[in-house]
């Protein structure tokens, strides 16, 4: 199996769009320019690493303005480019498009934190696997950039047992004796009360909240805590939390809140490449 490497994603990401040679841009003069690239929005910056190693593969050198994690307001420029005119504009769309995304998450991300941290809430944002295939790396990292968790990003990272695992394995009981078996942490999703206290009293690390409303999530922590068994599991809610009811999931101090929509629902920043 090969080691992830960022790196040949990128160039990958390059060679997709480049395909045999960018016919258009070769017809340019050899000529050395100055670029940027804006932000016509207010965002957090991510990605700017990225986009310099993208850059870096036509030879192109950059000066990052605005580092990651922090925020630009419109029209501010992110990166100054300087280049051979065909290479810099071999690179763009890969760049912009890239990069586009990740701020637009890195920012999605941002906003909820903020909501939650309002509430003087210990809840810690996360995102899922519900990344673009090819993309979780770097959509996990922007959601870093702005301020979340990323929880697992493989399968292999650790044992979760979601509803379609229980529709095959019938029981709860048996898929967790199983599971305790094995090494590293065991979460479970659940869908009622007690099926919440059953898993924490059979030794599941993380029990998944899935689709509890903040007053279903209020009366399991009150049960958990009576059972004296609150402080042995983490509580994650998942499922429908958006940024028009976060601020009621943060409320319930549950230990975790996940959204999914943070990486497959991304509305990307409006970024473009200027040659000065």
């Amino acid at each position: 199996k090969l080691k992830y490497s960022p790196k040949r994603e990128l160039k990958r990401f390059l060679d997709e769009d480049v395909g045999n040679g960018d016919i258009t841009s070769k017809l340019l003069e050899k000529k050395k320019i100055t670029s940027r690239i804006i932000t016509r929005e207010k965002t957090v910056v991510a990605g700017t690493k990225f986009a310099k190693e993208l850059f870096s593969f036509k030879k192109c050198k950059v000066k990052i303005n605005k580092k990651d994690g922090c925020v630009a307001k419109a029209n501010q420029t992110i990166l100054t480019i300087n280049g051979n005119a065909k290479d810099v504009l071999t690179c763009e769309r890969t760049v912009l498009n890239l990069l586009s995304r990740m701020c637009g998450i890195a920012t999605q991300t941002n906003n909820l934190k903020k909501q939650i941290k309002q509430t003087g809430s210990k809840s810690k944002l996360f995102a899922t696997r519900k990344t673009a295939p090819g993309l979780r790396f770097f959509d996990k990292e922007a959601v870093k950039t702005g301020g979340g968790e990323k929880h697992r990003m493989t399968l292999n990272e650790m044992i979760m047992i979601k509803d379609n695992h229980l529709a095959v394995e019938k029981s709860i009981e048996s898929i967790l004796r199983k599971a305790k078996k094995t090494r590293g942490k065991i979460e479970i999703e659940v869908e009622t009360q007690r099926d919440a206290i059953l898993c924490a009293q059979m030794g599941a690390d993380i029990i998944m909240l899935d689709n509890f409303t903040p007053e279903q999530i209020n009366r399991t922590i009150k049960k958990l805590t009576e059972l004296q068994l609150r402080k042995k599991v983490v509580l994650e809610a998942s499922g429908r939390i958006n940024s028009k009811n976060i601020v009621k999931y943060a409320k319930t101090n549950v230990d975790m809140i996940s959204i999914g929509s943070i990486t497959n629902s991304v509305d990307g920043i409006d970024l473009s490449l200027e040659i000065s």
